[in-house]
C-alpha cells in the first residue's frame, strides 16, 4: 500500500495489539494458545508482506487460507465438548468491552477508502454501520456490568444487533473482493485486506469480534450470562 500514509498502517497495527491484548484478557488463555495466536499474526504478516494474496488469479483462490481457518477453530470451539465448556469460563465483560476496536477499525477503513483501496460502501459514509457497535459498546458495558440496568435480554438484544452489523460489512466487504465471486466496487474494489497490515482484518480482528458474539449470544441465550 504505498500510497496509503504510514499512520494508517500504525492506527491498524496499534489495533490489531489491542484486539489481541483484549482477547486475552477475556478468555485467559494458556500458553500454547497465546503462542499459536502469535505465530498465525506473523504468518499472516509474512503472507501480506510478500505479496501472497495478490495472486489472485490463482485456482483455488489463495484467500482460503485467510479467513476460513479462523472460522473453521470458532467451529469447532462450538461443537466439541471441551470447547463449550471453555466458553462458558469467558468473561462477558470483557468480551463486551473488547467491540471499541470497532471504531479505529471504521477509521481506517475510511481512510483507506480515500486512498482508494476500499470502496465507500465499506465505510461509514456507505453501507457499513459497524462502528455504532464500537460506539455503544462502552455505554453498553457501563450499564451492564457496572450500572446493572441492562438485563441479561437487553445484552442479548445488543450483541444479536452487532452481529448483524458485522456480517453486513463482510458480505459486502467479500463480494467487493476482486475474485470470481466479486460483485459490487469494480470500479475500486477492496483490495486492501489483501495487503500487509490490512490483511489482519479478516484474518484476526473479524474473527475475535464474531467469536465474542457468538460466545455472549450462547451464554445469555442459555441463560449463562456469568460476568
Amino acid at each position: 500500500m504505498q500510497d496509503v500514509p504510514l499512520f494508517v498502517s500504525l492506527v491498524f497495527i496499534l489495533t490489531t495489539i489491542l484486539t489481541l491484548f483484549l482477547f486475552l484478557r477475556a478468555t485467559y488463555p494458556s500458553k500454547t494458545v497465546v503462542v499459536g495466536l502469535i505465530l498465525w499474526l506473523v504468518l499472516q504478516a509474512y503472507l501480506g508482506f510478500t505479496g501472497f494474496y495478490l495472486e489472485i488469479a490463482t485456482e483455488p483462490f489463495r484467500f482460503l487460507l485467510a479467513a476460513p481457518p479462523a472460522l473453521l477453530l470458532i467451529l469447532g470451539v462450538f461443537v466439541s465438548k471441551k470447547g463449550r465448556s471453555w466458553v462458558n469460563t469467558l468473561s462477558l465483560k470483557a468480551l463486551t468491552l473488547i467491540h471499541v476496536i470497532r471504531i479505529p477499525v471504521e477509521l481506517v477503513l475510511y481512510w483507506l477508502f480515500l486512498y482508494k483501496m476500499v470502496p465507500e460502501l465499506m465505510t461509514f459514509s456507505g453501507r457499513n454501520f459497524d462502528i455504532l457497535a464500537g460506539i455503544t459498546a462502552p455505554v453498553v458495558y457501563y450499564f451492564a456490568f457496572v450500572k446493572k440496568t441492562i438485563g441479561r435480554k437487553g445484552l442479548l438484544f445488543w450483541n444479536v444487533i452487532c452481529l448483524l452489523l458485522l456480517l453486513n460489512i463482510v458480505t459486502n466487504a467479500i463480494l467487493s473482493t476482486p475474485m470470481p465471486i466479486q460483485q459490487f466496487a469494480f470500479d475500486q474494489p477492496n483490495l486492501a485486506i489483501l495487503h500487509l497490515p490490512i490483511v489482519w482484518l479478516p484474518t484476526f480482528v473479524v474473527p475475535v469480534v464474531l467469536f465474542s458474539h457468538l460466545v455472549a449470544i450462547t451464554r445469555l441465550w442459555s441463560a449463562n450470562g456469568a460476568e
